[in-house]
């Protein structure tokens, strides 16, 4: 069957820069697939996607003009109903025929065609059933895009929609779209396909850039479509390309300097612009003594420009800005976008000058006012607790009580300065500039700075002991205080951040090597809450919700699900210590002896789970029978205090090195010893003995959880 290139666009007002890619992949991705699901598309179809400003489009090859017949498969009444005992159709059957336009079919022959229809018996898994089959003419393109273009229109992530009048006249916000819709193009090939979408029927003419190309402008193929736009419409359609292309002339502008481009702000740029310019402006060198991150921020943010910096990474008095205009003298728009940027960087400088007017601890009452929870209080209040989690846990962390306490003390101070007003996202790292000014000591202007980190997925974790423990207090608290509430996630709800905040703390106590007890951890922070009657100490409920975000990172890093139950099984208490005895179980299983083993500790588990209480409080040696009983008493009066010596010392993987000797004497004892022996005494001595065995045996992790 002939096959030819498909090009849709939907040609609209301006689309908003933020959500411009996901719309144009949606849209493309959206229209191919519907296609092909109703058997347009030819083996080898591919598809492009284009979004710029002002349209949303795809272009897919190998497209049918029709798709081709397919069978349709109908199940009608169940066999019994539709023959009769003697095996020739029923008149229920007869009348169900003819009320589907089909009462030539109530006389024809099970299992043979009937023209294009055929009749067959066959179960659907529960009883026998009649079915019809029937070949379905293949529908034009016109029929079938029309149902994708409709399908695909109604499911765009649009982040709101607009309602607006119909082009062609109509009632006034009667069609809903994300921005008004202006023209509709559908070509197959060089004919166009007859459909309609947002009031609007389809043909070929699209519309170039506002300002330097044409604004009628014919495509005469859909394979011509993009050459066409770039060439007499003065628009590049690609988003791909359009980036390359900005990313392309900003490191050739840059002149050897670092071009500061984050991906979300060059997706946004390439958002905004159809035919990308970029130019090159200057501020003046004074501005430079606003804190770096703050002019980079007003850039980005206010103007979206893009910011150099040298090669250490100090901040130029020069930016870069992508333009929507070819013009043969740039200099009036460079000059524009500078006088715009002065007065930006002014407003920046002075709310870093006015912030410095007042100190930090001075700001702190203005807290009480900022509602934390309404459950929980104030972030004045919250600040009180993160002082008390982070004095008490300072000791473990390694950390100066005093300079924790103050830390926590300042940390949140710098929300009610204007510059975080202005800028949220600089929260923590003006509070380290305003702390820096105030004097205080360099450990507290850091943890200010850090106590938020992780923030997210790979990011880096904060540097030294009380920057560790402000951190773990942060995010100790919320998790303490929102479990306590019962603001838990539920599903893939999770509004407060907890699982990250979960995440974080794990990733400070394994990264950073921090032996502070989980439990202790947990405590500390419900303690902060004993002045909030709101507050239950769902201790248990933390706990497991901290072990399950464990197993998840340890998924992650390619541990498999036995390795982790078998370390987590033998207690949390240590997070610290989890990826050495993981390392070290993963090592274990690689023995020829670690099998064996794992059984037989699976074995003496059970045995004590459902006799343990009969075992004797120790054992008594005279009680042993000699042989395999005695030799495995004397094996592990042997490897009890090696183990423990290898777990002292934190090497792991020697612990269960030496545990692996034990392997003979413990299949003897299984081969040739009944423990539930008739004597009572005996009985209960060898259930002490296996409660030894299981004791030093899962001194690094439960290795029954490793039985296969």
């Amino acid at each position: 069957m002939a096959t030819a290139t498909l090009t849709v666009e939907l040609l609209t007002e301006e689309l908003p820069p933020k959500a411009l890619k996901s719309l144009g992949d949606a849209f493309a991705g959206g229209l191919a697939a519907a296609l092909a699901a109703r058997g347009f598309l030819d083996e080898g179809s591919q598809f492009a996607t284009f979004a710029t400003p002002r349209r949303l489009a795809a272009t897919i090859t190998r497209v049918r003009a029709v798709a081709p017949d397919a069978e349709v498969t109908e199940k009608l009444m169940p066999a019994k109903v539709a023959l009769g005992a003697d095996g020739q159709p029923s008149q229920a059957f007869a009348k169900k025929m003819a009320g589907l336009g089909r009462a030539h079919l109530a006389t024809a022959t099970l299992d043979a065609a009937a023209g294009p229809d055929r009749l067959f018996v066959q179960s659907d898994g529960k009883a026998d059933y009649v079915w019809l089959s029937t070949l379905a003419k293949g529908a034009p393109l016109a029929t079938g895009l029309q149902q994708a273009l409709d399908a695909v229109i109604e499911k765009l992530p649009i982040p709101k929609v607009m309602r607006y009048a119909r082009p062609d006249g109509g009632y006034y916000n009667d069609i809903a779209f994300v921005r008004p819709a202006q023209r509709l193009v559908a070509l197959l090939g060089d004919a166009v396909v007859p459909v309609r979408a947002l009031g609007l029927d389809a043909g070929r003419v699209s519309g170039g850039h506002r300002f330097l190309g044409r604004r009628d402008l014919e495509v005469a193929t859909a394979e011509a479509y993009e050459a066409t736009l770039e060439a007499e419409g003065k628009v590049i359609p690609s988003f791909a390309k359009r980036r390359a292309a900005i990313v392309a002339a900003l490191g050739k502008a840059a002149q050897g300097s670092t071009v500061i481009m984050p991906d979300a702000l060059l997706d946004e740029v390439t958002a905004l612009v159809e035919w990308p310019v970029v130019c090159a402006g200057t501020f003046d060198r004074a501005f430079l003594a606003v804190p770096q991150e703050c002019l980079i921020l007003t850039m980005q943010q206010n103007q979206k420009y893009f910011a150099l910096a040298d090669a250490s990474g100090r901040l130029e008095p020069r930016f870069l800005l992508v333009s929507n205009l070819a013009a043969d003298d740039p200099a009036a728009i460079v000059g524009g976008n500078e006088r715009v940027l002065r007065a930006r960087l002014a407003d920046a400088r002075f709310f870093f000058d006015q912030d410095r007017k007042a100190k930090l601890d001075t700001r702190l009452p203005r807290l009480d006012a900022i509602v934390y929870h309404n459950k929980l209080g104030s972030q004045g209040q919250r600040v009180l607790r993160l002082r008390a989690i982070a004095k008490a846990i300072a000791p473990d962390v390694g950390a100066d009580p005093a300079l924790a306490d103050r830390a926590a003390q300042l940390a949140k101070a710098d929300l009610v300065t204007d510059m975080v007003g202005e800028f949220p996202e600089l929260q923590g790292l003006m509070g380290r500039y305003y702390a820096q000014h105030d004097g205080e000591p360099a450990a507290v202007a850091d943890a200010i700075a850090q106590h938020y980190a992780p923030r997210f997925a790979g990011d880096a974790l904060p540097e030294g002991p009380v920057a560790q423990a402000v951190a773990l207090a942060d995010k100790l608290e919320a998790l303490a205080g929102l479990f306590g509430v019962g603001a838990q996630p539920t599903g893939d709800k999770d509004p407060f951040g907890l699982r990250r905040a979960a995440l974080g703390v794990l990733r400070i106590l394994i990264e950073k090597r921090i032996a502070a007890p989980l439990p202790g951890l947990v405590a500390a922070a419900f303690g902060a809450f004993d002045g909030v009657p709101a507050v239950k100490p769902e201790t248990q409920a933390l706990t497991g919700f901290l072990a399950d975000r464990l197993r998840g990172h340890l998924r992650e890093l390619s541990y498999t699900a036995n390795q982790i139950e078998a370390v987590l099984a033998a207690g949390l208490t240590r997070v610290d210590l989890v990826p050495d005895r993981l390392a070290a179980v993963k090592a274990f299983e690689a023995l020829p002896e670690s099998d064996a083993l794992a059984a037989a500790n699976k074995r003496i588990v059970n045995i004590l789970k459902k006799s343990g209480a009969e075992a004797a409080a120790a054992v008594d040696r005279t009680l042993l029978a000699p042989g395999a009983e005695h030799d495995l008493w004397q094996a592990f009066q042997v490897l009890a205090p090696a183990v423990d010596a290898a777990c002292a010392r934190g090497d792991w993987t020697a612990a269960l090195r030496e545990l692996a000797t034990a392997k003979p004497a413990v299949d003897r004892f299984f081969d040739d010893v009944m423990v539930m022996a008739d004597d009572p005494a005996v009985r209960g001595n060898r259930l002490a003995l296996l409660a030894g065995v299981a004791s030093t045996m899962n001194r690094v992790a439960d290795i029954s959880r490793l039985a296969r």
